[in-house]
């Protein structure tokens, strides 16, 4: 308890011990020592109360009002926060998608319990990386969860005041990037292929394919797709949130046109839908279950594409507009990332519908 002023332990009792200053003698006596409790934790919570009580009644020497300790102690509960609730809160309050932050979360439970956030150290975080290495995650997985749990215990500290050190940041893992291995891209005749395959199926997955990679979007902003974000008569898809799925970032949310295979795949799905979602076999009880449409179109991606994916998709759009000199503010723009050219990007309206639509064109197939 040495951080916390004013403190001291004794035989496994943390009390309030503090010299009065001479113009509140009169009222409190010349010393406080006060028992607070045996759980560091409660103690410090109780002790920062009652120096935020004590201090201003003793700044004028000429007003000093008497402060009745006890009183003060039992109307106070201390807000201990368990690692749970605070991640509950902190989903949220920062409406983002909760999944990444609770695998980490219950993760980090499992193994040393939901305890106080104020109570979890560097051991902690140390046997988190541990068992993730030992699970053969890969180090860009760790970091992940890492990253996911960082910020929730940065929250709660400031929540509580409690003036901590974070146990999950700076962490080192061992031959962090070394195990990471360079997504693949589609060539233009995977493409074509994979597009016409989609077309003549009829298939409402494999129509996925250029849906995806002519829109270079992610794939549950796809199966998430309600029928009002769809408008056919202008070639435009609205990529917004809804009440089934989030999306990604701020950045996500954007209009892109419908060119070539794209359009006409979305023809077809619409032919397949219901009247309020593009993919309504993957809209269950309210939500968007777009792990289970990844499952299915990968399947058939990896088996007739030397193992590539979905989300391979969306990187081929980035070295296709790349390709053609698309500029990177103009590519971030349209695949929704969040843009590391300079603040000067963020600035505006960034570009329009119409020179989107032109460099749609000039990678089209």
């Amino acid at each position: 308890m040495s951080h916390i002023p004013y403190t001291i332990c004794r035989h496994g009792t943390y009390y309030y011990n503090r010299r009065v200053p001479k113009h509140a003698v009169d009222l409190h006596g010349s010393f406080i020592r006060y028992g607070l409790s045996s759980d560091p934790v409660v103690a410090t919570t109780y002790a920062k109360r009652l120096s935020e009580v004590l201090e201003p009644s003793w700044q004028s020497k000429h007003s000093v009002s008497f402060i009745n300790i006890p009183a003060v102690l039992d109307s106070f509960i201390p807000r201990l926060f368990a690692l749970s609730e605070v991640a509950a809160e902190y989903i949220a309050l920062k409406n983002i998608q909760p999944e990444p932050t609770l695998v980490a979360v219950r993760t980090l439970i499992g193994l040393v319990g939901d305890k106080d956030v104020a109570e979890y150290c560097r051991d902690d975080a140390k046997a988190f990386v541990r068992y993730l290495e030992s699970s053969s995650n890969k180090t860009g997985t760790i970091r992940r969860r890492l990253a996911s749990l960082t910020p929730i215990l940065n929250y709660a500290y400031a929540e509580l005041d409690l003036d901590k050190r974070n146990p999950f940041s700076r962490m080192i893992i061992k031959g962090e990037g070394e195990d990471s291995l360079k997504r693949g891209v589609f060539s233009n005749d995977q493409l074509q292929l994979g597009y016409d395959k989609a077309l003549s199926s009829d298939s409402q997955i494999k129509l996925l394919m250029p849906l995806l990679g002519e829109t270079g979007c992610r794939l549950a902003e796809i199966v998430g797709l309600r029928i009002e974000d769809i408008d056919l008569e202008n070639d435009l898809i609205h990529i917004r949130p809804n009440s089934a799925r989030r999306l990604k970032t701020r950045n996500s949310e954007r209009t892109l046109p419908l060119v070539g295979y794209a359009r006409s795949a979305m023809e077809v799905a619409l032919g397949q839908s219901d009247r309020e979602w593009l993919y309504p076999r993957y809209i269950k009880d309210g939500k968007c279950y777009a792990t289970h449409a990844s499952n299915a179109v990968n399947k058939w991606l990896k088996r007739d594409f030397g193992g590539l994916t979905a989300h391979c998709l969306r990187h081929t759009m980035r070295d296709r507009l790349r390709a053609v000199e698309c500029p990177m503010d103009m590519i971030d723009q349209i695949g929704g990332w969040k843009s590391v050219s300079g603040i000067g990007v963020s600035h505006g309206r960034g570009y329009g519908l119409e020179q989107q639509k032109g460099w749609f064109k000039r990678i089209s197939l």
